[in-house]
């Protein structure tokens, strides 16, 4: 396989189908899915490419080393034997991030603690400095993982998770995560391919992800770094020859996209983070309540959003859910509906039966992502005859 080597991209929850379709478009090879992660081939011009345009990906990670542990001074010794002066100088920082799936280890706190123990010694005993811990922007961020008695040891190349773009200068009161608002778009089907709407946009990030995949925009491109940055193998040439090849493969986009939000505070954040992602040509945002709208095309309209949710804010669910169903059938008519939603009672109110249901998970809250598709009715002829 050449200069080829396994990475692991991670994602969320009912997302790994999307993420290994995502990679095989990109060229990567021996795609695999796993859960919450998806593994592939490729080199460090694709490893470059990967943080750049995965749309799905939360983090994309280079493993340096798998083995067998059955306790703590298991742990130590073989994170110790590794060759960290070929990845970190003694005078550099690192972080570590561990998930633990164990019984034997059972505080990822604590791995990631011995596990630093290990790499800090190895440093010191070779040459009388150790390396210092930063837990924001470190020079090497490392990953441990441990399923039952395998560990992986992983460089994360991506450094902060992919999910912060770089675009948000302000959220709302219950943001969505940038990765979960295009993995919604993406299993809707959203293509750029007809007008789009968010009825309920907050601080816009459904709105920004949509015309990102519509004008195959990569979605990391207005990142401050990635951790590959700050790697002894960093070549800033090879990434921005990658940089330029994403950016040819840019394409127009022939429709409109619109967001609605009822509080104003709302609509002005929406407009700056739409300002910072350099997306203001493509989407526009109007102060409007949903239920006092209707349709502004006569074209096909895509719908994607995620409605306020009583976690966190104070509504009327069933009410609120049953608007939003008539809504959709008295004035949003050939309309393909998408919303998410935790709150699984509430769905029934809607008074529409949806064609797709699927598993998802917004932060720690099991939710579905559900489909209305919302026929041509009899309100186009009436208008026709007035």
């Amino acid at each position: 396989m050449g200069n080829n080597y396994q990475m692991v991209a991670k994602t969320l929850f009912g997302f790994e189908p999307l993420l290994a379709k995502e990679l095989r478009n990109l060229g990567a090879i021996d795609v695999r899915e796993g859960v919450r992660s998806v593994s592939f081939y490729g080199d460090k011009g694709f490893m470059y490419k990967a943080n750049l345009s995965l749309r799905t990906a939360i983090k994309v990670l280079k493993p340096i080393a798998t083995f067998r542990v059955f306790s703590e001074d298991d742990l130590y010794r073989e994170v110790n034997k590794l060759a960290w002066e070929k990845y970190l100088d003694a005078n550099q920082t690192l972080a570590i991030d561990a998930t633990v799936h164990s019984e034997k280890f059972s505080h990822s706190k604590y791995v990631a603690l011995k596990s630093k123990d290990a790499i800090v010694d190895r440093f010191r005993d070779r040459t009388g400095e150790r390396p210092g811990i930063d837990l924001d922007y470190p020079s090497l961020r490392i990953n441990i993982h441990i399923e039952k008695k395998n560990c992986t040891v992983s460089l994360d190349s991506s450094g902060q998770s992919l999910h912060k773009r770089g675009y948000k200068s302000s959220t709302n009161i219950a943001p969505i995560n940038e990765v979960l608002a295009a993995g919604m778009l993406l299993h809707s089907g959203w293509d750029g391919q007809c007008d789009f709407i968010d009825p309920m946009c907050g601080s816009g990030t459904i709105l920004i992800e949509a015309a990102m995949i519509a004008c195959n925009i990569p979605p990391n491109l207005n990142r401050k770094e990635f951790g590959f940055e700050k790697w002894k193998d960093w070549d800033e040439a090879l990434f921005e020859k990658i940089q330029e090849s994403v950016l040819k493969k840019v394409r127009d986009f022939h429709f409109t996209i619109k967001g609605y939000d009822k509080a104003p505070s709302a609509v002005h954040k929406a407009k700056d983070n739409i300002e910072n992602a350099n997306l203001s040509e493509f989407i526009s945002v109007r102060h409007e309540d949903f239920f006092k709208t209707e349709k502004e095309t006569e074209r096909h309209l895509h719908m994607v959003f995620n409605p306020p949710y009583g976690e966190r804010l104070s509504i009327d669910m069933p009410e609120f859910y049953k608007a939003i169903g008539d809504t959709l059938k008295q004035s949003y008519p050939g309309t393909h509906a998408w919303f998410i939603t935790s709150n699984l009672e509430a769905i029934k109110h809607v008074g529409l039966r949806p064609s797709r249901k699927i598993k998802l998970f917004n932060g720690a809250l099991e939710s579905k992502l559900l489909k209305y598709e919302i026929y041509e009715g009899s309100k186009k002829a009436k208008k026709q005859d007035n």
